[in-house]
């Protein structure tokens, strides 16, 4: 009986944490709906986590030669900051246009070539310690 006291309590500890998430994932789907509209399809893939401020998360992901991407990021954290920018392999900036408004920020890409692109995300502004962010992307 104690044993499942025991992981009630790690549960209820956790629990919390992963609804920041599904905020946070909430937040950047809410961002991307505009692209939604213009006809940009969006993927399954999402990625997420807590970043502190002015900390960055390089993300490498494969992009296709043809295709027109966004990548959109949201926090749950109200007054947060955050920004997204996306590098070729060689470290050259690839986006074509961003946008930054609070906790969303978004950065469109039309590659060059097929290969690994690196997204960066970073909470630049925010009132806690550690901010929850998430980012989706979209294609057409």
């Amino acid at each position: 009986m104690r044993r499942l006291f025991i992981l009630l309590g790690f549960w209820a500890i956790l629990r919390p944490a992963q609804a920041s998430i599904d905020d946070a994932i909430a937040s950047a789907l809410s961002a991307i709906d505009q692209y939604v509209k213009q006809g940009y399809i969006v993927r399954d893939d999402e990625w997420g986590g807590d970043l502190g401020l002015r900390e960055q998360k390089a993300i490498p992901h494969t992009l296709f030669k043809g295709n027109d991407y966004w990548f959109c990021i949201g926090s749950d954290v109200e007054n947060a900051r955050v920004a997204i920018h996306l590098y070729d392999s060689r470290g050259k900036l690839a986006e074509s246009e961003s946008w930054q408004r609070g906790r969303f920020a978004g950065a469109r890409v039309l590659p060059v070539g097929t290969g690994t692109y690196y997204i960066i995300v970073e909470v630049t502004g925010s009132p806690k310690e550690r901010t929850t962010w998430a980012m989706v992307y979209a294609y057409k």
